[in-house]
């Protein structure tokens, strides 16, 4: 059953199987108010993970749940700790309500940055309605369930000097280090990705958001994993720099459809591992 919560920019749809998949990256509304102070409608929606809502779209057949806001990051990133505190002291990143994109393009005109009031309230709006749904999805899961599997989905651009050096692997999967959910699980889901042929990393750049971090207790039997996919995995992505007429690049569900068996065997497991 699908459902807006009485949000109209978030999506909550409720399975039966053991599996809740989250979605904070792939919205692209911006409120009006908060574009008119952006330096670039575009810039804003840069650094969106395109297309995976439709990259996961068999999930529903396998009865998973899925929290999905559409708002966009640049709005508030609802997979940053909520204090401001980094997730990767230490190295690039962006903030809760990101001010720069990943390359460092300013998102906004001089002097309209978000003040900490500002951020406090699209904290309020925003980001708590989205991980109440979480946290409601998982409290109705567990009562199904006796363990579940939270995998939260993410996509970035394959190349991004500023955040890593070189190609990124097609598979980036994080645990926090460990952390979030069973070795065995993470075992499972490395092995499906290898079987591929395709570069797969684990706590590698992404370990892991506030999301998998928050939510991964194994020894409760929530399981959390954070799949972060390069691009040109699913995409036609254009290698390099990109620019308002190459990106994003349109979706083409036959170039998409290796990527997406793999994703759907790998969705299976965490059914299985759980089950």
């Amino acid at each position: 059953m699908i459902e807006q919560s009485g949000a109209p920019w978030l999506t909550v749809r409720r399975g039966s199987a053991p599996l809740l998949l989250c979605m904070p990256h792939t919205g692209t509304s911006i409120p009006a108010a908060i574009e008119a102070d952006l330096a670039s409608p575009w810039l804003a929606r840069k650094d969106t993970d395109w297309w995976i809502e439709r990259l996961y779209g068999f999930a529903g057949d396998l009865d998973a749940s899925i929290v999905r806001t559409g708002v966009s990051r640049t709005v508030i990133d609802a997979n940053r700790d909520p204090s401001g505190a980094s997730l990767y002291p230490g190295q690039a990143t962006t903030e809760l309500c990101p001010t720069t994109t990943f390359d460092g393009e300013p998102l906004y005109r001089t002097g309209c940055a978000p003040a900490p009031g500002e951020v406090a309230a699209r904290r309020r709006e925003y980001f708590e309605p989205y991980h109440r749904a979480i946290e409601e999805e998982i409290a109705r899961l567990r009562r199904l369930h006796p363990a579940l599997v939270v995998y939260d989905c993410h996509s970035i651009r394959s190349a991004v000097p500023r955040l890593f050096a070189g190609t990124l692997p097609h598979f980036n999967l994080g645990s926090f280090s460990g952390a979030s959910c069973a070795a065995a699980l993470t075992q499972r889901i490395e092995r499906l990705c290898d079987a591929t042929g395709l570069a797969r990393v684990t706590n590698g750049r992404f370990k892991g958001g506030y999301t998998i971090r928050h939510y991964g207790r194994p020894q409760d039997g929530v399981h959390a994993v954070q799949m972060e996919l390069a691009c040109r995995g699913y995409l036609r992505e254009p290698l390099g720099a990109v620019d308002e007429g190459t990106w994003p690049c349109a979706w083409d569900e036959g170039f998409a459809a290796p990527m997406r068996a793999v994703l759907e065997r790998v969705l299976t497991a965490c059914i299985g591992f759980v089950s």
